[in-house]
């Protein structure tokens, strides 16, 4: 249920009629790196991905609802998306 590309996500690699989660981690409007993770609509741990050197994530996922939670240096942010069917769920986060 998901996929990662090692440096971070790369549009190219966007497959048509998969669901994808994307976005990018910021904090004070500059990139961040660390990690996302990806927990289904019961809060269990599904999948981790690096963000890229300029804090971008991409998950392939299920249709449903989705919490995705960024752990980078100095703190932690969750964002609720809900995911369609081949559809393309961009999140911002900021931490």
């Amino acid at each position: 249920m998901c996929g990662a590309q090692v440096g971070g996500p790369d549009a190219a690699t966007i497959k048509p009629g998969e669901t994808t989660i994307q976005g990018q981690v910021t904090r004070d409007g500059e990139p961040v790196t660390g990690y996302v993770r990806l927990l289904d609509s019961t809060g269990e741990f599904t999948a981790e991905v690096p963000t890229s050197a300029t804090g971008q994530f991409r998950f392939y996922a299920a249709e449903g609802t989705w919490t995705v939670r960024a752990l980078v240096p100095g703190g932690t942010a969750d964002r609720t998306v809900v995911a369609q069917t081949g559809g393309l769920a961009d999140v911002a986060i900021a931490v």
